[in-house]
């Protein structure tokens, strides 16, 4: 059994079928691609897990329970975080302030800041904001605004706002899309470093199979959403079915 277990699980929109039957087993502390072309389902299906979309058949069940029918901050506050294509970052807060509102906000809908109950508090929670900044490298850039600095130093900020919050699995929606080649190679970097040091699954949509090839444990393949092949990246370059989805015609190996 894997930590995120998907069964079954089938999406339309009017007369597209977005996703059929899919059936997808993340295991834990492993890193788990999800690639295929354009229009194969990967970000429908990247929606069901995080509560933007409800699949029509199926079900999503994450370390024993199941996410079908709850909105996306109680998600969170069951240990996934998402990382969406474009930051979602503050551009026109600090660095450190956009780190501190996960550590002491509450998700019930939207960010709403309470109080701090006491100056001690408030010291531990910008010390936490501190750590982790060091951890992925931000803490000199910590009074920068954040709407100032590069597209991969955004997706670093947005990725330890993502862990303050110390999720069980983090899902990454083409983190290096738009990004010139350093940038790329950067959060390759981080996110080895990441899954190093720290007790996470990471599940990874990206067209970029450098990326891919460099990260990944497990490999989905999907075309006209429904999944090819899962298995190593090893065994995935070459096989034929593969090569068919992106190339639209039946390669020799």
């Amino acid at each position: 059994m894997g930590i995120l277990e998907v069964k079954g699980v089938g999406k339309r929109f009017g007369g597209l079928q977005a996703l059929g039957n899919v059936n997808l087993s993340i295991h834990e502390n492993t890193v788990h691609a999800i690639i295929g072309p354009n229009g194969a389902g990967k970000s429908t299906l990247l929606n069901c897990l995080v509560g933007k979309l409800m699949p029509d058949t199926g079900s999503v069940m994450f370390d024993g329970q199941s996410v079908l029918g709850r909105k996306p901050h109680e998600i969170n506050q069951m240990g996934i975080s998402r990382v969406f294509q474009t930051p979602e970052i503050f551009g026109d807060l600090t660095v450190m302030e956009n780190m501190m509102i996960p550590c002491f906000a509450k998700r019930d809908g939207a960010f709403r800041m309470h109080a701090f109950e006491s100056m001690a508090q408030e010291g531990d929670l910008i010390a936490k904001a501190e750590k982790m900044l060091s951890d992925v490298g931000m803490l000199e850039k910590r009074e920068m605004v954040a709407s100032s600095m590069s597209r991969g130093d955004k997706r670093r900020l947005e990725i330890a706002m993502c862990l303050v919050q110390e999720p069980k699995l983090l899902l990454l929606d083409e983190p290096t899309a738009g990004m010139a080649r350093a940038d790329t190679n950067n959060t390759i970097d981080l996110l080895k470093q990441i899954k190093a040091e720290r007790d996470i699954t990471i599940a990874i949509i990206e067209h970029d199979m450098h990326v891919v090839f460099s990260l990944a444990d497990r490999i989905t393949v999907l075309a006209q959403g429904t999944p090819l092949v899962e298995d190593t990246p090893d065994n995935i370059k070459g096989h034929p079915k593969v090569k068919e989805a992106y190339l639209g015609e039946t390669q020799q190996v």
